[in-house]
């Protein structure tokens, strides 16, 4: 599989007009899209993650990173379209409603689509109907809520709810994060997992989509 050295590394160093480059180089060398997704841009954002957990890195960086991720994606996604390619796993995410904090969940969108995965981001102050819509129109494999405020978490629950009642709970996977969610909160409402972190969301989706 080919890789694409000053890709990974302006993903690494967050430079998104140095991934733009380097991603528009590949391609003009007949690197196949979902090489340069697979050998650089997965690798990248893995090590990104893993920089985080050990607190050599911080939330600037991650934003960092992930948009000059988006970057490069912006250019493969086009190509990929074209010749039918797709993501193996796709995920529906958004911020709770009434809630209208994003940046936890931009870090976990952009982990995500740097790990490979599709991802459909609804926002902020998402409804629990907004939320089965997308899971009815795109069916997506994956839900991700977030939640940053203590009075917004019930949402996470009603959405369920809404998601079981129209039929398509046990269509997906439900995650669920944000700094006042617990592990303990998720058995409680039926989620299927829990993540403290951005990087911790991507392992917990592999695992869930292997076993799967």
């Amino acid at each position: 599989m080919a890789k694409s050295e000053e890709l990974y590394n302006a993903i690494l160093e967050g430079n998104a007009k140095r991934a733009h480059a380097a991603t528009e180089a590949a391609l003009a060398a007949g690197v196949p899209p979902m090489d340069l997704i697979a050998g650089s841009m997965v690798p990248a954002m893995d090590e990104v993650g893993r920089l985080f957990e050990a607190e050599e890195y911080f939330v600037p960086e991650l934003l960092l990173a992930g948009r000059a991720m988006k970057s490069a994606l912006e250019l493969l996604r086009p190509l990929m379209t074209a010749s039918g390619e797709k993501l193996a796993t796709r995920i529906v995410i958004g911020t709770v409603k009434g809630d209208l904090h994003d940046i936890g969940k931009n870090i976990v969108g952009s982990m995500l689509e740097g790990s490979g995965f599709e991802v459909i981001d609804l926002g902020t102050d998402v409804s629990p109907e907004k939320f089965v819509a997308a899971v009815k129109e795109r069916e997506p494999q994956v839900v991700c809520m977030s939640a940053l405020l203590t009075v917004t978490m019930p949402a996470m629950k009603t959405t369920i709810e809404a998601l079981t009642n129209a039929g398509v709970r046990t269509n997906v996977k439900v995650l669920i994060g944000g700094a006042p969610v617990t592990s303990q909160y998720a058995k409680e409402i039926g989620a299927d997992g829990y993540s403290e972190s951005a990087s911790g969301a991507v392992g917990l989706v592999r695992n869930l989509i292997a076993a799967a």
